[in-house]
């Protein structure tokens, strides 16, 4: 099962930053969006990026044009027929994802390998709608696409060890380190990652410390690189509740239930830097 030609389901934040390091990789890269207006503001994005890796001494010139060259956006689904390993990045929602493999399993070739970028749903459920679940892994990329560096690769019941061994081969390929986690609800990252940033919210509720002081004190005495609320602004709020959710109906744990306060924010309209407002004041310039 060798990669050559990649196809990427959206075009938006994951699913542009997915495109962009494949193409800069090497692969021929087709990235499928739902309208060629939607398709033309996901390309622009893309290239805004690869600029500014030239522009930061990341990127020279010349490899950007070459990753631009293998690089082609469109709006029919039989654009990705040929493709070797077409990775989903669209909205966090299960009956869309289903019916959209569905759709594209009737379409893309036989041999191809299949991976969705859910970051919270579980792999199997997306693979059933398809005919070909053996061929079906996870592979969650973390944002931003382009600079972070690992990628968890997950593996179902039914992944076979071909779809495994070539999952791991291309995202060595991306450039990016692999580590594998069984499909569970939240893989490894979020599932040691959202209750700590629920407990951070709860902690708060409680009085145990001001906003400010805890992320101080998880920078400060933890070596973090940011504190748990300037994560959730990062993150967004409707993000971490929504991802919460689906893990507490999943694991039935309080820890991954969500705070009040949470809801109540997200409810508000307080997401965090998307919205200018979440923990803490954002322009959005």
């Amino acid at each position: 099962m060798k990669i050559r030609k990649v196809g990427v389901l959206g075009c938006g934040l994951m699913g542009a930053g997915i495109a962009e390091v494949a193409a800069r990789a090497g692969f021929e890269t087709v990235v499928r969006e739902v309208s060629e207006e939607v398709v033309e503001k996901g390309l622009e994005k893309l290239r805004g990026s690869l600029d500014k890796a030239v522009e930061r001494g990341k990127l020279d010139a010349a490899e950007r044009d070459k990753a631009w060259g293998r690089l082609r956006g469109v709006v029919d689904l039989g654009a990705l027929a040929e493709c070797d390993l077409v990775v989903e990045a669209i909205v966090e929602n299960l009956d869309e994802k289903r019916k959209t493999f569905a759709a594209l399993d009737a379409v893309v070739k036989e041999g191809a390998l299949f991976a969705s970028n859910t970051s919270s749903l579980t792999i199997t459920q997306i693979a059933m709608a398809t005919r070909r679940p053996d061929r079906f892994v996870g592979l969650h990329f973390f944002n931003p696409v382009p600079v972070m560096k690992l990628v968890e690769v997950v593996r179902t019941l039914l992944t076979s060890q071909e779809a495994y061994d070539a999952a791991i081969e291309v995202v060595r390929g991306f450039g990016k380190e692999p580590v594998t986690a069984r499909d569970n609800s939240g893989f490894l990252v979020n599932r040691l990652l959202v209750p700590y940033l629920l407990d951070a919210v709860r902690a708060y509720e409680e009085g145990v410390g001001s906003i400010e002081d805890i992320d101080k004190a998880m920078q400060l005495g933890c070596g973090y690189p940011m504190g748990p609320f300037t994560l959730l602004d990062f993150v967004g709020l409707d993000t971490t509740y929504y991802i919460a959710n689906i893990m507490f109906d999943e694991y039935r744990e309080k820890r991954f239930a969500p705070p009040p306060l949470l809801k109540q924010m997200v409810l508000a309209g307080r997401l965090g830097r998307k919205s200018g407002r979440g923990f803490y004041e954002h322009s959005r310039k």
